[in-house]
């Protein structure tokens, strides 16, 4: 089998001849291009499943030299909605919902974020004698932002890290946010690829209640000006006319575009057919940072109680309605078997039957909120 020949020698080597650590500025070009790999993986259906620094390749010893991922033994193809269960991949880079036995393509972004912490400070974020060990950390221990060099190292960069290694995949930066991060963005003139995750929280919000879509709408005229960079850029690749507003053909014409061809074949018409509402109407920009905005990632900003209290507010004067307990109920797709009454009691006002701010919470999350039986 004749292979591509990488000269270069491993990322981890590259490391190594640099002290332990690369700066801020070195790091960066790297980082893109790691997760500019990913996130054409991602998009066409692959997770790659053992990212780490001895799978990057330079092709020459250049200092500039191009990266290349390598060793896709691993590597299974799976859908949006799917789960993969068996554990696998390196100890200091696999992620918590790994060891769980139940992720998709959030646990390379996990990777990622370790490799990026080793970059920048030269220590693994996650360390044991044992590999036992190892998993108890990632499961456990929070990586430090406190040791040398971390506290030189500008805010961005720290936040950048964080958010790769949100324990949570919900909350977890998809490989395109990270290209779209205030740390990275404007470097180089990045262009940033397309987000298999729009197009999935897009096809939970077509198929919305009204009453949640208003919910989301409300969240979406809070949004800062980072979050909307990120959302600008995806609504441009899936609006290549540039008339203003998404229809299912623009959204065709961008799939094609962007997937490889042994994906248009498999993918593009289940996604089409999960999107199919738009077959029938339009979706502007407004309607767009509504539908593609991701409430778990917007939770753990310092921002977020001001969001939601501010979104709130913006419900109340567009969309707040009377709401009985059976009705909310059926809008969080719970089973017969929870007891309403007593998990929903809070979430409505009793005053006039309106979502209270705790159900205005919850209802943002949808039915695949796992948030609404009370411990026992």
């Amino acid at each position: 089998m004749i292979m591509e020949l990488c000269e270069g020698g491993e990322l981890l080597d590259r490391i190594l001849s640099r002290g332990g650590k690369y700066s801020e500025e070195d790091a960066k070009p790297v980082m893109i291009q790691i997760l500019k790999v990913v996130a054409f993986c991602h998009l066409q259906g692959v997770v790659h499943r053992d990212l780490k620094p001895e799978n990057f390749l330079f092709t020459s010893k250049e200092e500039n030299s191009q990266l290349k991922v390598i060793d896709f033994g691993l590597s299974d193809f799976v859908k949006p909605d799917e789960r993969l269960n068996d554990i696998v991949g390196s100890a200091y880079y696999v992620a918590p919902e790994v060891l769980h036995r139940s992720y998709n393509t959030e646990a390379d972004v996990w990777s990622v974020g370790v490799i990026a912490y080793i970059l920048l400070c030269g220590s693994r974020p996650f360390w044991a004698r044992t590999e036992s060990g190892i998993f108890r950390a990632v499961l456990k221990a929070d990586p430090s932002f406190n040791e040398p060099p971390w506290p030189s190292l500008s805010s961005e960069a720290k936040d950048f890290v964080k958010r790769l290694l949100s324990k949570d995949p919900r909350r977890r930066m998809t490989a395109v946010q990270a290209l779209s991060h205030p740390w990275i963005r404007n470097y180089d003139n990045l262009s940033v690829p397309l987000d298999i995750l729009v197009l999935r929280l897009m096809k939970v919000y077509l198929r919305s209640s009204s009453l949640r879509k208003t919910a989301l709408r409300a969240l979406s005229k809070t949004l800062s000006v980072d979050d909307i960079v990120y959302l600008k850029g995806q609504f441009d690749l899936l609006e290549p006319n540039k008339n203003g507003c998404l229809t299912l053909d623009n959204l065709k014409m961008a799939l094609l575009k962007h997937l490889t061809d042994a994906m248009k074949e498999l993918r593009v018409q289940d996604i089409l057919v999960s999107l199919n509402a738009l077959q029938y109407r339009k979706m502007d920009f407004d309607e767009f940072c509504a539908a593609a905005l991701n409430v778990h990632q917007l939770e753990v900003l310092d921002r977020w109680e001001q969001h939601a209290r501010c979104a709130y507010d913006i419900f109340e004067r567009d969309g707040n309605r009377a709401i009985v307990i059976e009705e909310l109920a059926s809008e969080l797709g719970l089973s017969p078997s929870v007891p309403v009454h007593a998990v929903l009691h809070d979430w409505i006002r009793h005053t006039d039957g309106k979502l209270s701010f705790l159900g205005f919470l919850k209802l943002l999350h949808g039915p695949s909120s796992r948030s609404f039986i009370k411990p026992q």
